[in-house]
C-alpha cells in the first residue's frame, strides 16, 4: 500500500519521518516516489523543537474539551442520555449523538463503518472529533481512508469514481506532498495497480480495510483531539432512570396531600397530589388502598409504616438549598441513622414511562427504574447544625474498648472480613492480633530475624550498631489470609493467617537499604504481589509466593514516604510520595514515573483512595508543622478540595483514613477530626475520653462502624458507632469461622513445615471437637416464641424470608398464596422490627388481592415454589410451578409474567451488584442468567444432569454457586458465565443417596465459606478451592435434616429436623450448642406430621430466627431477655451431643 507509516506513535520525534505529517508552515521537502521514509529535517535547534512538540502534544492532552461542551454536568448529562439510547438500543440515534457532542467515540462503531466500506458515513463520524487539517494525525487517518477508497475504485475498474475520488477528496493532500499526489495520480494509467511495486501484495478490499484499521486505531488513540474519548465513563446502569426516581420521589414528597399510591403517568410536567380529574395525576381507584385498621381485624392496612410506605411530607425548603449527590455506596440492608441514607424509596413512584396499569411493559421498566440509593441533601448553612449532629450519629464516637499494647503502636490495620480483628506494630517491633471485643491479644511476636545467615551485610551491620527496630506500617491482604509488616531496618516479613491465633511464618525478604517505610499489596498479574519504599528513595515489587523482585521504580530524590497501589479500568499503577513533598505516578514497566508533581506545602503525605476507588485523597504535614488534607483531581493533577480546620502547627505527620466514601477522619491535636467528603469544613472533633498523643495514628474497620486510635501510655482505644457496639456484642459471645483451611498455604511456610504436614492436618480437622454439655430447651418459660397469626387459609410453608430492612416476614405456601407480616412501631417496639414481644400485623389489601402464583396441572408434591426478594424490598419475583411472577410489594399487584413453562423454575437469585440480572435455576438442570428489563436470556449454564435446588452468588469471589438434585456443587465465573469447578456431595458412610437430595447452599457473611445443607449433614466449604473444611453428619436413628440457614451474622447455624426439633450449632466448628424440642412450642397433642420445613435468620438480630411448619404456620423464636443470647455451654471432657458427629 502506499506511503503507510511504520513510525513509533509514541515517539514525537518520528513524527517527521512520515511525508504526510509536515507542519502547514514547513517546506515540503522533495521525497522518494511513493513515500519511502524520508530523511529528518535538518534543523540547527532539532533535539530542543522535538522536546517543545512533546510539551506541546502533552498539555493537549491535559486540557478540557471547551469546544464540545462547556459545563461538567452539561457532559454527564450527554453521557447520561447516551447510555439510555444504548440500552435503549437506539444504536443509530446514539451515534449521531456522539458526533454531533464529539465527548464519545466509539472505536467500535468506527470498526463496523469501516469494515462494511462505507466511506461516507466514516468521514461523517469522524468529522464530529476532528478535520483533516487538526494535526498530523488527523490528516494521516483521513488520507488512508480516502487512499483506500481511491485504490477499491481502480480495483472495479471504475475510473469515472476514482477520478471523482482524486480531485475532490486527496487533491487537499497534495499541498503537504505533491510527488506523492502525482504518484497516485499516476495509478490511473495502469490496467491494475498492483503493476506498482509497492502494491503488489494488495490482495483485497476486505483484507486491506483489515489491515488499515489496525493503523487507523493507532492514530486514533494517539491523536490528543480523541484523549479521553475513547473510554465510555463508568457509569451504573440506568443511571438517568434513577435520577428521574430520585426526582420524582421529591417531587411527591412535597405535595401538600400526598397519596398514597400516586399513578405518574407523565414527565412533562411536574408531579402534584391534585384532584381525580387532573389529566397528569389521576389516581387509578383501585390502586386507593386507604383503609384504617379497625375495619379489618387482624389485617394491618397496605401502606402503613415503615419501607412500603412514602415519607410523610417535610418542612418545604426552597429547591435551591438542597444539592442532589448520589451516594456512590450500595444500597444498605440496614437503614443508615444519618440524612438521607434511610429506607428504600417507594416503588410506587418508579414507573418512568409505563403506567401502573401497563403490566405487559412493565417487566423492561420497572426493576431498572427502582433506584438502590438514595439523595444525599446538602443543607443550606442555617440548618447546617442539625446536618453535622445526624452525621455525627454515624461516626465512631463512643469508646467502647481499650487495649493495653504494651508498647507504642505506630501502625493498626483491621481484617478486610473479621471486622473485629486488628493488627498491631509497635516502636520497639513488636506485632499483636487482638480480637477487640473481648479484649483478647490473640498473637504477640517481637522482632527477630528469621534467617540471620541470608540477611544482607548492611542488615546485619545496621543491627550490630542499633539493635533497636520499630514496625513502620502492617497491614492485611485483601483477603485477609497474610498480612505484612515493614520495619525501621531494611526488612519486609510475610506472614500466612490461618484463622484464631494461627499465625505462622511465610516470607521475609530484605527489601531497602535503611527504613522500610510503607508496604501495600497489589494485584498487576494473576499473582499478588506486596509494594515497598524506602529511605533508599526506590519503590520495589515483590511477588508473594516466591519473594521474587519483579520491579524496581527509581526517580526520587528523597526517601520515599508511602504507596498507594490502584487500577482504573484494567490499568494499574502505584502512586508513590517521598519526605520532599514530591508525588510520582508508575505503571508496572521500566519507563519510569507518569506524573511529577508537589503535594501542597511541599508536604510529607500518604494518599488513599475512596473505598469505591473513584476519589483520590491525600494527607501530610510539612517541615514547619502546617497539615494539608486534599481532594485530587486525577486528570489535571490539581486540587480538587482543601479541608480545613487542622492545629497552625501539628506535632509530627498527621495521619488519615476515609470510611463509608463518605467520611474522613485525620489524628490531630491530641484528637481525632472528621470531615464529609463534599465539605471542606471541619464536620466535629473527638477527643475519646482524652489521652490522645498530638498526631495520634487512626485505622478504620471495613465498614466503618469501629475506629482504632492510639492513645498515651501504650494503649489503643477502639471508637464505635450503634452498629459497631452491636458488632462487638456479637462477636464476643460467639467464636470465629477460620477464614481459610491451612491447605492454601504456600508450600514451604515457616521453619521445617511442608504443604504435606499442613494437608494432614487439614483433613482431622474436618472432624468438629466434641460437643459441650448441651443447652436443651423444652419448655416454654425457657425461651420466647411467637405464633404469627394468619386469616388465610395457607397451605404448608414451602419459602420463608425476613424483609432485608428486618420489619417484616414473607411466607410462600405450596398453594402458591404469599403471606406477609409487618410489624409496626409502637411504645413496645419503637424501633419497628420483627421481635416477639409484639404481635405482627397480616398484610393485604381491603380489596382481597393476594399474592398469587400461576399454578400449572400437576401432582402438588412435584411443585418446587422458589422466590427472591430486591434488596431494597420493594419487589419479589416467585414462581409455583407455572410462569414466574414479579409483585409489587406494596400493592400486591402482579406486575408481569414471564418465561411459561417447560421447563419449571425451582430457584432464583438476584445479582448482587444488578437488580436487573437474576439466575433461574430449572427443573431440566440448566441455569439461565436472564436481564429482566431486556426481557432476554443473557446465558444458559449447563452442567447438572438433574433439577436445580438452590443458587448462591459470591461478590466478593465473583462467582455463582449453584447446587442440583444430583449432589453437584458447580462453581460459575461471573464475568464470562463459563464453569470453573465443581464437586459432588460426599454420602456419609453407611447411607444411601437419596432419591431426592435437597441441597440447600449459602454464603457466610465473608462470602468465602459457603454452608451445605442436605438432610444427612451439614458442611462448610472454603470455596477458593471448593474444599470441605468442617461437618456434622445425623445419627443413624436421627431424623433428617428439613431445613438450616446462618445466622445474620454467620456466627450461629439454625437448622430443624423432620421430627420437629430445632438446633443451633456454632459454626466456626458446627458443634450443637442449643436444642429446642417441640414441646417448647408446639400444642400438646398435635400430630407428629407437623414439623418444619425452613428456618430463616433476622437480618440485623444475630439470635431471632423463624420457622415454617407443615401446617402453615410459622413461629418466631428468640432466646429469653435475660439471656440474651441463645446459650453456649461450657465444654466438657465427657460431653456428648444427642446426634453423632464424624
Amino acid at each position: 500500500m502506499i506511503s503507510t507509516c511504520t513510525y513509533p506513535l509514541e515517539n514525537a520525534a518520528s513524527l517527521y519521518n512520515s511525508p504526510l505529517c509536515l507542519l502547514p508552515s514547513q517546506k515540503p521537502k522533495k521525497l522518494h516516489p511513493l513515500g519511502k521514509r524520508a530523511s529528518l529535517i535538518e534543523e540547527k535547534n532539532k533535539g530542543e523543537k522535538l522536546r517543545n512538540l512533546e510539551r506541546f502534544i502533552w498539555k493537549l492532552w491535559r486540557q478540557e474539551d471547551l469546544v464540545s461542551m462547556t459545563t461538567s454536568l452539561s457532559r454527564d448529562l450527554i453521557f447520561l442520555i447516551l447510555q439510555f439510547l444504548d440500552e435503549e438500543k437506539f444504536k443509530e440515534t446514539s451515534h449521531i449523538l456522539e458526533q454531533e457532542s464529539g465527548l464519545f467515540f466509539s472505536m467500535k462503531h468506527f470498526e463496523d463503518l469501516i469494515i462494511g466500506g462505507k466511506w461516507n458515513e466514516v468521514e461523517q463520524y469522524l468529522s464530529g472529533f476532528t478535520r483533516v487539517d487538526d494535526n498530523r494525525f488527523s490528516m494521516k487517518i483521513f488520507f488512508e481512508i480516502r487512499k483506500q477508497k481511491y485504490l477499491e475504485a481502480l480495483d472495479k475498474l471504475d475510473r469515472a469514481k476514482a477520478v471523482d475520488i482524486l480531485t475532490k477528496d486527496l487533491k487537499v493532500f497534495s499541498s503537504f506532498n505533491e510527488d506523492l499526489f502525482k504518484e497516485i495520480t499516476h495509478l490511473l494509467t495502469l490496467d491494475n495497480f498492483r503493476e506498482n511495486e509497492l502494491l503488489s501484495t494488495y490482495r483485497d478490499a476486505k483484507t486491506a480495510r483489515t489491515i488499515m484499521l489496525i493503523e487507523l486505531k493507532k492514530l486514533i488513540e494517539a491523536n490528543p483531539l480523541f484523549r479521553d474519548k475513547l473510554q465510555f465513563p463508568n457509569i451504573k446502569s440506568s443511571r438517568l432512570r434513577m435520577l428521574i426516581n430520585q426526582s420524582l420521589n421529591w417531587q411527591h414528597s412535597l405535595c401538600a396531600n400526598p397519596r398514597q399510591n400516586p399513578d405518574i403517568r407523565t414527565l412533562l410536567v411536574d408531579h402534584s397530589c391534585r384532584n381525580s380529574n387532573d389529566p397528569y395525576t389521576q389516581l387509578a381507584t383501585n390502586n386507593q388502598l386507604l383503609v384504617s385498621a379497625q375495619k379489618t381485624e387482624g389485617f394491618l392496612p397496605m401502606c402503613a409504616n415503615g419501607p412500603f410506605q412514602l415519607a410523610s411530607p417535610p418542612v418545604q425548603t426552597p429547591l435551591n438549598a438542597w444539592v442532589s449527590t448520589p451516594s456512590s455506596m450500595s444500597h444498605p440492608v440496614v437503614s443508615g441513622a444519618g440524612v438521607g441514607l434511610g429506607g428504600p424509596m417507594n416503588p410506587s413512584v418508579a414507573a418512568v414511562s409505563k403506567g401502573l396499569g401497563d403490566s405487559s411493559n412493565m417487566l423492561k421498566t420497572r426493576l431498572s427504574a427502582v433506584p438502590d440509593r438514595m439523595m444525599l441533601p446538602a443543607m443550606s448553612p442555617s440548618q447546617s447544625n442539625g446536618l453535622q449532629f445526624n452525621m455525627a450519629e454515624e461516626l465512631p464516637k463512643t469508646v467502647a474498648r481499650t487495649l493495653n499494647q504494651g508498647s507504642a503502636p505506630t501502625s493498626m490495620d483491621f481484617h478486610p472480613i473479621q471486622q473485629t480483628l486488628l493488627l498491631a506494630g509497635t516502636n520497639i517491633g513488636e506485632i499483636s492480633l487482638w480480637e477487640v471485643s473481648a479484649r483478647e491479644k490473640l498473637v504477640s511476636r517481637n522482632f527477630q530475624v528469621w534467617d540471620i545467615g541470608a540477611s544482607s551485610m548492611t542488615l546485619k551491620a545496621a543491627l550490630i550498631k542499633d539493635p533497636s527496630v520499630s514496625v513502620r506500617r502492617i497491614l492485611w491482604s485483601p483477603d485477609g489470609s497474610l498480612f505484612g509488616v515493614a520495619y525501621s531496618k531494611h526488612i519486609v516479613q510475610l506472614y500466612t493467617y490461618f484463622g484464631g491465633n494461627d499465625v505462622r511464618q511465610h516470607l521475609e525478604i530484605d527489601t531497602h537499604i535503611g527504613a522500610v517505610n510503607d508496604l501495600a499489596f497489589c494485584n498487576p498479574t494473576k499473582q499478588l504481589s506486596v509494594v515497598t519504599c524506602g529511605d533508599d528513595k526506590t519503590i520495589k515489587v515483590w511477588d508473594v509466593a516466591t519473594g521474587t523482585k519483579l520491579y524496581t521504580f527509581e526517580g526520587h530524590e528523597a526517601a520515599v514516604h508511602s504507596v498507594c497501589p490502584h487500577y482504573k479500568e484494567n490499568v494499574h499503577f502505584v502512586f508513590s510520595t517521598s519526605v520532599d513533598g514530591k508525588i510520582k505516578a508508575w505503571l508496572y514497566d521500566t519507563m519510569g514515573s507518569r506524573v511529577d508533581y508537589y503535594a501542597p506545602g511541599h508536604s510529607c503525605v500518604t494518599m488513599a483512595y475512596s473505598a469505591d476507588g473513584k476519589r483520590l485523597f491525600s494527607c501530610g504535614t510539612t517541615k514547619e508543622g502546617e497539615s494539608h488534607m486534599v481532594e485530587w483531581n486525577e486528570n489535571e493533577g490539581t486540587v480538587k478540595r482543601t479541608y480545613q480546620g487542622f492545629t497552625k502547627r501539628s506535632l509530627g505527620v498527621v495521619q488519615f483514613d476515609t470510611t463509608k466514601n463518605r467520611f474522613l477522619a485525620a489524628g490531630d491535636d491530641y484528637s481525632v477530626k472528621f470531615w464529609d467528603m463534599e465539605n471542606c469544613v471541619l464536620l466535629t472533633t473527638i477527643d475519646a475520653e482524652g489521652g490522645l498523643p498530638a498526631s495520634p495514628s487512626i485505622r478504620f474497620n471495613k465498614d466503618g462502624s469501629l475506629l482504632a486510635v492510639s492513645a498515651n501510655d501504650n494503649k489503643i482505644k477502639i471508637l464505635a458507632t450503634v452498629d459497631g457496639l452491636r458488632l462487638m456484642r456479637t462477636y464476643e459471645t460467639h467464636s470465629h469461622i477460620a477464614s481459610r483451611p491451612p491447605s492454601d498455604a504456600p508450600a514451604k511456610i515457616g521453619g521445617s513445615k511442608t504443604l504435606e504436614d499442613i494437608k494432614a492436618r487439614s483433613a482431622g480437622e474436618v472432624n468438629p471437637k466434641k460437643a459441650g454439655k448441651l443447652a436443651e430447651i423444652s419448655s416454654p418459660a425457657q425461651f420466647r416464641s411467637l405464633k404469627l397469626s394468619t386469616h388465610v387459609k395457607a397451605d404448608k410453608i414451602s419459602r420463608l424470608i425476613y424483609t432485608n430492612s428486618g420489619n417484616a416476614i414473607l411466607a410462600l405456601a405450596f398453594n402458591a398464596i404469599h403471606l406477609l407480616w409487618k410489624w409496626p412501631r409502637s411504645d413496645l417496639n419503637l424501633s419497628g422490627k420483627a421481635t416477639t414481644k409484639v404481635t405482627p400485623q397480616l398484610v393485604q389489601p381491603t380489596s382481597g388481592i393476594l399474592m398469587t402464583n400461576d399454578l400449572i396441572d400437576g401432582s402438588p408434591d412435584e411443585i418446587v415454589p422458589c422466590f427472591a426478594l430486591s434488596k431494597n424490598d420493594s419487589y419479589i419475583m416467585s414462581a409455583s410451578g407455572g410462569k414466574i411472577s414479579l409483585f409489587n410489594m406494596m400493592t400486591f399487584k402482579t406486575m408481569a409474567t414471564f418465561m411459561s413453562p417447560p421447563p419449571v423454575a425451582t430457584y432464583l437469585a438476584f445479582h448482587p451488584q444488578d437488580n436487573n440480572i437474576i439466575a433461574i435455576g430449572m427443573e431440566d438442570s440448566t441455569i439461565y442468567i436472564y436481564n429482566v428489563r431486556l426481557d432476554e436470556v443473557k446465558s444458559k449454564l449447563k452442567g447438572h444432569s438433574k433439577r436445580i435446588t438452590c443458587l448462591a452468588f459470591s461478590h466478593l469471589l465473583s462467582i455463582l454457586v449453584s447446587s442440583g438434585a444430583d449432589a453437584q456443587i458447580i462453581v460459575w465465573d461471573l464475568n464470562h458465565w463459563e464453569r470453573q469447578k465443581g464437586c459432588f456431595l460426599q454420602t456419609p458412610a453407611g447411607r444411601t443417596a437419596a432419591a431426592r437430595s435437597d441441597i440447600q447452599i449459602q454464603f457466610q457473611q465473608d462470602q468465602i465459606h459457603l454452608l451445605v445443607v442436605n438432610e444427612t449433614q451439614l458442611a462448610i466449604y472454603d470455596m477458593r478451592k471448593l474444599e470441605c473444611i468442617k461437618q456434622w453428619t445425623i445419627g443413624e436413628a436421627s431424623a433428617p435434616i428439613s431445613h438450616a440457614t446462618f445466622s445474620c451474622d454467620s456466627q450461629l447455624v439454625y437448622s430443624c429436623f423432620l421430627d420437629g426439633t430445632v438446633h443451633i450449632f456454632s459454626a466456626s466448628n458446627l458443634q450443637l450448642q442449643c436444642q429446642i424440642n417441640r414441646t417448647a412450642y408446639l400444642p400438646s397433642g398435635i400430630s407428629s406430621t407437623v414439623y418444619p420445613l425452613v428456618v430463616a435468620a433476622h437480618p440485623q438480630e444475630p439470635n431471632q430466627f423463624a420457622v415454617g411448619l407443615m401446617d402453615g404456620s410459622v413461629y418466631l423464636f428468640e432466646p429469653l431477655e435475660s439471656e440474651s443470647k441463645w446459650e453456649v455451654p461450657q465444654a466438657t471432657e465427657n460431653g456428648s451431643a444427642s446426634r453423632s458427629e464424624v
